[in-house]
């Protein structure tokens, strides 16, 4: 499957940076929120009688659940059975992210990307299944490229009726036991470093855990060496089925022109991946947090990025792009609102 996304203009980059300049405040000091507009603006003025307003129209997080057939293997503080039990949660509006989602105004939904203990129905989990169980990525691909391909094309499903319900603006977030070695296994193939420099405590594990993850993570880099230059290949081989379908959501939301937020460590690593399918997806993206797993930094510092938040979560769900909305609603809202200095009749600051 491929995804045709539009690269972002430059065209306009100085007449935008003019209206942020222009505003009543010295040149740069709404700091990252000045960059925020920037990057919104780039990618919804198209047109110069465009330029003057932005907007963020009914923002939405979806997160996908998947379980993970290396959790087997100790490597997290948690049997895979909690994954099912998470999604019920977050259903239920019992999670973090459900409380957050419900402060903040966006729209939450949960989708079984490939669960053991399918949902039941009265919890209007949306079925995007895969299987049940990913194998094991140090001993056998995780999947096969087929399982892959038919979790983008769900995901790219899933993105167009959110597109066509009026947002504008996505994130998502993820569940899956076991998906923090998962997503160190990808950033080491994709960066070309070792699990040492990737593998951190997830959600909260012992160091001989840790070390348990480094070998495990080791023995799949080695395993799939041949395949990991293909980012199809790449997923199928050390992905899960919520890292596929997040992958394929992010680069069906920049193919249709939506704003993506990308959250900590797992939903970056599926950006990584995304953006090598499809480098033209990084412009439409705004990286929510640094998280407190310790390869996110790293991975933040290798895509060139500055995150809008630094509060040590390491959570996942989705939890710190939820918390980054107001930043972007504030981003949108001194742009289109605030008193340029002809405007306010204030001389003018250089």
């Amino acid at each position: 499957m491929t995804f045709t996304i539009e690269p972002i203009t430059h065209k306009f980059d100085n007449e935008i940076q003019a209206i942020i300049d222009g505003k009543t405040k010295p040149l740069g000091a709404l700091g990252q929120l000045e960059t925020t507009a920037k990057a919104i603006a780039r990618v919804q003025v198209t047109q110069s009688e465009q330029l003057a307003r932005l907007v963020i129209k009914k923002p939405a997080l979806i997160i996908f659940a998947g379980d993970h057939g290396v959790a087997a293997e100790g490597v997290s503080i948690a049997p895979s059975e909690v994954t099912g039990q998470m999604v019920a949660n977050f259903a239920t509006g019992g999670a973090a992210i459900s409380v957050f989602c419900r402060q903040l105004g966006w729209d939450l939904s949960v989708v079984d990307a490939g669960i053991l203990h399918k949902p039941s129905p009265e919890l209007n989990v949306i079925d995007q299944h895969l299987g049940n169980i990913t194998q094991p990525l140090h001993l056998q691909a995780a999947m096969t490229v087929e399982t892959v391909k038919e979790g983008f094309s769900k995901a790219k499903s899933l993105i167009s009726k959110t597109k066509k319900n009026g947002c504008n603006l996505i994130a998502f977030g993820e569940m899956g036991i076991g998906n923090t070695t998962s997503s160190s296994a990808i950033m080491a193939a994709v960066m070309n470093i070792s699990a040492v420099e990737t593998v951190g405590k997830g959600t909260g594990v012992s160091d001989d855990v840790v070390k348990k993850k480094q070998q495990v993570v080791e023995q799949a880099l080695k395993l799939h060496a041949d395949k990991l230059s293909d980012p199809i290949q790449l997923l199928a081989c050390l992905g899960g089925f919520e890292i596929v379908q997040i992958t394929g959501a992010m680069l069906a939301a920049a193919e249709d022109n939506m704003h993506v937020v990308v959250d900590g460590f797992t939903c970056t690593a599926a950006a990584m991946v995304a953006i090598q399918i499809n480098p033209a997806v990084k412009d439409y993206m705004i990286f929510a947090h640094c998280s407190g797993e310790q390869g996110h930094q790293k991975m933040l510092t290798w895509l060139t990025v500055e995150p809008l938040l630094s509060l040590e979560l390491r959570l996942g769900e989705g939890t710190g792009a939820a918390l980054a909305l107001p930043l972007i609603q504030a981003s949108v809202a001194f742009y289109n609102d605030m008193a340029s200095f002809e405007q306010a009749s204030v001389t003018k600051v250089v």
